[in-house]
């Protein structure tokens, strides 16, 4: 009775092994079959391509290197996709977002504020050069730089910087000076000293951006004059040489979008918050010193909020973008005091459009010094427009990787490459400075 109980109690356990051993051989034959009917109907080619070899095996050396070839290769077709056909240079050695950049009159100093708290002169003998001379200032501790023009051709810098207590002027003299013979042995410039400075200018509000001309309308002796512009209201127009505060004029339109001066020093305007510029002009004395400024004159036509506006060389035009899609160009060359209005004789529907199809409103405008190309900003897009007709002549997207947030061109043609050419500096978030060459704007 016990023997049956035994063989009774091993017979299930069998059983099941051989029951599943059965399947699993079931299994293991139909998986068989299909990898070899798999096998049986890949191409030759294919067939050689994949070896019967475990999976730890590393493929040989001939064939790793085939696959990199194929990577750079890649690679350097995406880099020459980036890289824009007038994009000449990048100015690097920023540690943070470049806030704002200026020509010298000459267009051989180029200087920047950077919000690492330095001011730096780049020396540009050659766009194309493959290395800058560069003299960095660093501000007063706690000051953080937000607009930058040069004063008096290229022997100084005005910077304006933000600190807790409100914004600040810093005049820096001798920034394109030579170096001394003592310095030349230690390989180093003398820092540059202050010769003036204004704290609080525009209260605890920040310069949106500062702009410099040289007076050459009427009696004005050429000096250096420059304008801050506020975020808020106000706009104070400044002696670029002894900074003594000259004037101070207000919007009246709840913020300031940016403000600019005509290259003549005769007239300043601004964009603000609403659709009508307002025109100020600077009236000098016989002495050649400011004796008022005063507002002239209103555009008037743009329906929403003028964003950026700019001078044309002439000083008689003024070239306008606003938030309801368009451009137009005005004639400011009028009497005004027998009440003559300022004409429109361009408008322009702003080209550049969003991935939605909306119309892109641009952030910054520049005009070529030989007044036929206007460039333009969105983001950080940069756009070429035709001066006289509107039409695109180039378009750089993503000319940064970030916004751009400042331009300035060359005021005159600089070598590039050994051939003189209009140049165009652009500044960015992504901390570079980049140089482009003027496109060619064919005649009509």
């Amino acid at each position: 009775m016990a023997a049956a109980t035994l063989v009774s109690s091993l017979t299930l356990p069998l059983l099941s092994v051989v029951l599943g051993g059965a399947v699993a051989l079931v299994f293991l034959a139909g998986y068989l079959r299909r990898k070899r009917a798999a096998i049986a109907h890949l191409p030759p080619s294919a067939a050689a391509a994949a070896p019967d070899q475990p999976k730890h095996v590393r493929p040989s050396n001939q064939h790793k290197k085939g696959n990199h070839r194929t990577h750079h290769h890649a690679a350097d077709k995406d880099a020459a996709k980036k890289h824009h056909h007038l994009d000449v240079n990048t100015l690097r050695g920023h540690t943070d977002s470049v806030t704002s950049l200026h020509f010298s009159d000459d267009g051989r100093n180029l200087v920047t504020a950077c919000a690492d708290g330095a001011v730096r002169v780049f020396r540009i003998d050659d766009t194309s050069s493959k290395s800058f001379k560069i003299l960095r200032i660093n501000l007063p501790a706690g000051a953080h730089p937000t607009a930058i023009a040069f004063s008096e051709g290229s022997s100084s810098v005005v910077v304006a910087a933000q600190a807790l207590l409100g914004s600040s002027l810093y005049m820096y003299a001798d920034v394109s000076a030579p170096p001394t013979a003592e310095n030349k042995q230690q390989g180093k410039l003398s820092p540059p000293e202050i010769k003036w400075n204004h704290h609080k200018i525009h209260g605890k509000e920040s310069v949106l951006n500062l702009v410099a001309a040289r007076a050459t309308y009427g009696s004005g002796d050429g000096s250096t004059i420059i304008i801050s512009c506020s975020e808020a209201t106000d706009i104070k127009v400044w002696h670029g040489k002894s900074g003594k505060e000259l004037g101070t004029v207000d919007t009246n339109q709840l913020k300031n979008n940016m403000a600019d001066i005509s290259p003549n020093g005769r007239f300043i305007a601004a964009a603000a918050f609403t659709a009508d510029v307002k025109v100020w002009e600077i009236v000098y004395s016989k002495d050649s010193s400011v004796k008022e400024v005063n507002r002239v004159m209103q555009l008037k036509g743009h329906k929403s909020a003028v964003t950026c506006l700019c001078f044309a060389p002439n000083s008689e035009q003024i070239i306008t973008a606003s938030k309801d899609g368009s451009i137009r160009v005005w004639n400011i060359n009028v009497r005004y005091h027998l009440d003559e209005d300022p004409k429109t004789l361009r408008v322009f529907t702003i080209p550049l459009h969003d991935s939605k199809g909306s119309v892109c409103l641009y952030d910054h405008m520049s005009i070529s010094p030989d007044g036929k190309v206007l460039a333009v900003t969105s983001g950080s897009t940069l756009q070429w427009l035709c001066a006289e007709t509107g039409a695109v002549l180039d378009t750089a997207e993503k000319a940064h990787e970030g916004d751009i947030t400042g331009i300035a061109w060359a005021p005159r043609a600089i070598p590039n490459g050994g051939v003189p050419g209009f140049i165009l500096a652009t500044a960015s978030v992504d901390k570079k400075v980049k140089l482009w060459l003027a496109p060619e704007v064919r005649s009509t």
